[in-house]
């Protein structure tokens, strides 16, 4: 054979190495069995509970709890505080819990907020779902609503949990990104798991990125069943509203906020509370007698979907104050430790099968995490009556049991613990008949994962959507690998073409009739009002096209004063007319908001009038970004302030977050050559014509400042002012 031939047949021995397609391996579990089903638990028929006998589920879910020490897998960065329940009425018709029956009793809580995907060092502002966990300490023993600021989640069954955190976390070959779910391997998961779609638009949208922990809503996420005295069942969702309604950052606000405050969040609930705005919710429930369980076209076991409100109106049933902030950050906010399965008599679980996956986890979470099976003995963790069994010994014990007897029956000693019967007050669970072939299956009835998605998508007013759209461009633009990209064009196309088209169009794709291809350079991407039409023909989920409760421009109207603790930033610099800025605190502050004085140094700055300002912080150490609205006093303050790049540019960012803009005589100038908008009423003319009040821009007087505060509380309650011409083309 000849050195060429040789050759040759070494390069096409190498073609076929190359080419050659390794079989892929065989799931298995830890001792080697083969697996046939990892999308199921095992459970009694389609929609029954999940058997304790999953070894696959209990082996896959404890190796998943027990990777990460100390800090918890999910949910590390957090806050928490203490408060009061009260609930507003009697609660008998539905429930025996006695915490929901006398409006009188007040309930010691302890909250934590959290985000899930980031570590502890992370920053508060990442797009994220954030964690709203209670423990009610109530005299029949501690009841954990375990929940999130979303009220539905990515998957439908506990076994894939584990697998939607080792996508979303950092990936395991560098490590990398931190606290984020734009990269390959969560859209890759994603884009294989079509019930993640409803939640997906959820972390998409503004409700990912709220304001402050004090100013979102709470969800439960799962259905549970309450039980009156007659034993009669209704399914219930529980909710939080926020006295101060529900507010959002913008994503530009988010990522500053990543740098200049990444305490953004926990600074803001310990700052209210050491000051006396203490943080409020409502509870509300929706309540579905047993009977009517089958009644919606989607399931009420199914955690990817949510019982729309026009459909079952949330009840309001009490208030939840958090009022004392924690003595000591470890022992009390990391190690509190919450499980969805701390019920009490009166509540019981349904055959979610996401709930009873949870059930088993978060008990051996904490095994791991605090040490041993004392950790309920830790006083964050203890209820308030008095605790009696024979569990001994262990980790970190701390009680010291007397006696000879751990164990039950027992005739010696005389302090055996005896059972409790349930008319006694004793927990008995649901005697629900259950019957079927043991099986690992998904219900038929949870097989539609586009149908609220595309509702949530219909509900949101157009600047959210092109938010929704915006940050899947982010998103996907970070992912490398093109086929993960189209699939996750695919599933948007079934949401809703125009947002498939928008997003594809940064991504250098063209959707059609469903189908993605590359796009050679003529197509053009719908023109982004379209999304003011882009409502699906049909309806969505529940016979509706669109649900009341979801949009936040839009948003649920609460009984409540929204513009409490709303912080404005006053600028500042020597020769400020004192007396406008003393006007303008006062008024706000009488209002409930909180003015914050802003200056090139610490310290004071001098009045026109020789009056000292006391200056609260600089220009440097704060931000647009850290307010809700800015205010800047006339007189030769705004004339030494308009000359100063970085004041326009604190200026023009406000007014590109669309926040309230308030200013007076001279002040009208520096606005007018920060955000270079024409149309601005000069200040001689303000008592003649209107000014830009719909647009959030308020120009008047300096005789007139607490008319102004006035117009800034207003503008407070109608929210954020997208209709602001420009504001996208802005520079900063």
């Amino acid at each position: 054979m000849s050195d060429s031939q040789k050759t040759n047949k070494s390069s096409k021995d190498q073609d076929l190495e190359a080419n050659r397609v390794e079989p892929k391996p065989e799931m298995t579990t830890n001792q080697g069995v083969k697996v046939s089903d990892d999308k199921n638990s095992l459970k009694v028929g389609s929609r029954g509970p999940t058997l304790l006998e999953d070894f696959i589920l209990r082996e896959k879910i404890t190796h998943f709890d027990h990777e990460r020490i100390p800090e918890r897998v999910v949910h590390a960065r957090g806050a928490g505080a203490h408060g009061v329940f009260k609930v507003y009425e009697s609660l008998a018709d539905y429930t025996t819990a006695k915490f929901l029956q006398d409006p009188s009793v007040e309930t010691p809580v302890f909250v934590r907020f959290s985000t899930v995907a980031g570590s502890r060092g992370s920053a508060d502002t990442a797009r994220d779902v954030r964690g709203f966990a209670t423990k009610f300490y109530t005299e029949e023993g501690n009841f954990d609503l375990v929940g999130n600021n979303m009220p539905v989640f990515f998957i439908q069954d506990a076994i894939k949990f584990p697998d939607l955190i080792h996508s979303v976390k950092p990936e395991p070959h560098h490590e990398i990104p931190q606290a984020s779910s734009a990269h390959d391997t969560f859209y890759d998961f994603i884009s294989l798991t079509p019930e993640s779609m409803h939640m997906l638009m959820w972390v998409m949208s503004d409700r990912a990125i709220p304001r402050s922990f004090r100013m979102m809503e709470g969800f439960g996420v799962h259905t549970f069943r309450l039980i009156n005295a007659q034993g009669k069942v209704h399914f219930v969702k529980f909710h939080w509203k926020p006295v101060l309604g529900i507010h959002s950052l913008v994503w530009d606000e988010a990522v500053k906020l990543a740098g200049k405050d990444p305490d953004f969040h926990r600074r803001d609930l310990w700052e209210a509370i050491e000051g006396g705005d203490y943080a409020e919710w409502e509870l509300g429930l929706q309540l579905i007698p047993e009977e009517d369980e089958e009644k919606y076209d989607f399931d009420l076991l199914d955690a990817t979907k949510i019982i729309p409100e026009d459909l079952v109106p949330v009840k309001i049933v009490g208030k939840m104050t958090l009022n004392r902030n924690p003595d000591n950050f470890f022992a009390e906010t990391e190690q509190v430790a919450f499980h969805t399965g701390n019920i009490v008599p009166g509540i019981d679980f349904s055959n979610d099968p996401l709930l009873q996956g949870r059930n088993f986890s978060y008990h051996d979470t904490q095994l791991i995490r605090l040490g041993g099976p004392n950790f309920a003995q830790i006083p964050i963790n203890r209820p308030v009556v008095d605790v009696n069994n024979n569990q001994r010994d262990g980790y970190h014990q701390m009680n010291v049991n007397k006696g000879r007897v751990s164990y039950h029956p027992a005739s010696l000693d005389g302090h055996s613990p005896t059972e409790v019967p349930i008319p006694a007050g004793g927990f008995g669970s649901y005697l629900e008949r259950v019957e079927g072939s043991k099986i690992r299956e998904r219900s038929i009835s949870f097989a539609d994962h586009y149908g609220q998605a595309r509702l949530f998508w219909n509900s949101m007013s157009v600047p959210e959507k092109k938010h929704i759209s915006s940050a899947l461009q982010f998103e996907l633009g970070k992912v490398e690998t093109r086929e993960v990209r189209v699939r996750m064009l695919e599933h948007l196309a079934r949401i809703n073409e125009v947002l498939a088209s928008q997003v594809a169009a940064a991504l250098g794709e063209v959707v059609k009739d469903g189908k993605v291809t590359p796009a050679d350079g003529t197509g053009v991407a719908p023109a982004l009002a379209d999304f003011s039409k882009a409502v699906s023909e049909t309806t969505a989920s529940g016979g509706l096209q669109r649900a009341s409760g979801l949009s936040l421009v839009e948003k649920p109207k609460f009984p409540v004063d929204n513009v409490k603790t709303r912080k404005v930033a006053v600028l500042v610099t020597d020769g400020v007319p004192a007396e406008q800025v003393t006007a303008f605190k006062e008024a706000l502050v009488a209002a409930g908001a909180k003015a914050e004085v802003l200056a090139s140094h610490l310290g004071q700055v001098k009045g026109a009038d020789g009056t000292a300002v006391a200056v609260d912080k600089t220009f440097t150490t704060s931000g647009s970004v850290m307010y809700d609205a800015v205010f800047i006093p006339g007189g030769k303050n705004a004339e030494a302030l308009r000359n100063q790049g970085p004041i326009r540019y604190f200026i023009a960012e406000a007014y590109k977050h669309a926040k309230p803009v308030v200013t007076v005589d001279e002040g009208a100038d520096l606005v007018k050559k920060a955000i270079t908008l024409e149309g601005i009423t000069e200040p001689e003319s303000a008592k003649k014509a209107p000014d830009n009040r719909s647009l959030g821009l308020i120009i008047g007087q300096g005789s007139d400042v607490k008319g102004l505060v006035g117009q800034l509380l207003a503008a407070f309650e109608s929210g954020r002012f997208y209709d602001r011409p420009n504001i996208e083309e802005m520079a900063v």
